[in-house]
């Protein structure tokens, strides 16, 4: 009895560190093991959360010696986003050192220990999904309904931050709101600002102090240049300045609301994959 109270609370701990870990909404990676050989302290079933920088947050693998290099593996598993599937043998000194010296398969690991069992561990990346952020200046706009429309299309968890938002389909979540809270905002967001001239600086400044992996500025080149001057005199970090994408969308002739969208989300898409041929026009 005691034995399984214990273990309902094991199990309660780690999914309370699974939820604060996804809440985050920061990679990481759950490391289970699936398959045991010989004389090993963990048990098919036993599981690791590891965080992005590398610390164990919950769970075991019957000790701290496997925990090192599975570590190490998680943290590429986590680059790639690709799971991997790791032999971990456990043995003697001599045996450690003659496996680290012929092996060549990086996903056979030979720790020193005196178990002189072998773990199979499956380690899967968890991802945080990459977010389109909308931010409107409220009322009706086709622009910011489209991309609404288009990101969900694109797999995209779709955001909108408006005061007053008018819109035909439902994003996955709404923020009524003239202001942007960057410590919200994270490296797997891509943030359009469509604010239009009035509240441009206050949202750019705001978005300055985040991690995102795109921000883009729908402006003419004439407000842009206002606009760049204003973040100058605010002391925004120039590199962020230089990595804006502004005006925001690729040059594709683009004309009516609709087609502007699809410019501004082939821009997302290029800068996505790493396919963006030429650099931010305001890095200029």
């Amino acid at each position: 009895m005691l034995h399984r109270a214990a273990s309902t609370v094991h199990v309660a701990h780690f999914s309370q560190q699974l939820s604060a870990l996804a809440a985050k909404r920061e990679p990481f990676a759950i490391a289970s093991v699936i398959r045991t050989e010989g004389s090993t302290l963990a048990k098919p079933g036993f599981k690791i959360l590891i965080t992005h920088e590398g610390t164990v947050a919950g769970g075991t693998l019957g000790g701290g010696c496997p925990e090192g290099p599975i570590v190490a593996v998680a943290q590429e598993a986590m680059q790639t986003g690709e799971p991997r599937v790791v032999r971990v043998h456990l043995v003697d000194t001599e045996s450690a050192v003659e496996g680290l010296v012929r092996e060549t398969n990086p996903d056979e690991i030979w720790v020193q220990t005196n178990c002189g069992g072998t773990l199979e561990v499956y380690i899967e990346p968890m991802l945080p999904s990459q977010r389109l952020v909308i931010v409107g200046q409220g009322g009706k706009d086709e622009i910011e309904a489209t991309l609404v429309h288009l990101g969900k299309l694109l797999g995209f968890e779709v955001v909108v931050i408006d005061p007053l938002p008018v819109l035909p389909e439902a994003p996955h979540k709404v923020i009524e709101s003239s202001t942007v809270d960057p410590a919200e905002l994270g490296p797997h967001d891509y943030v359009v600002v469509l604010t239009k001239g009035e509240r441009d600086v206050a949202i750019l400044e705001a978005i300055s102090h985040s991690r995102v992996k795109f921000a883009g500025l729908l402006a003419s080149r004439h407000r842009l240049k206002q606009n760049l001057t204003e973040l100058e005199r605010h002391g925004v970090d120039p590199a962020f300045v230089r990595s804006l994408h502004a005006p925001i969308g690729l040059d594709i002739g683009a004309r009516t609301p609709e087609e502007l969208a699809v410019a501004i989300l082939s821009e997302v898409i290029a800068t996505k994959y790493g396919k963006l041929p030429n650099p931010p026009a305001s890095a200029g």
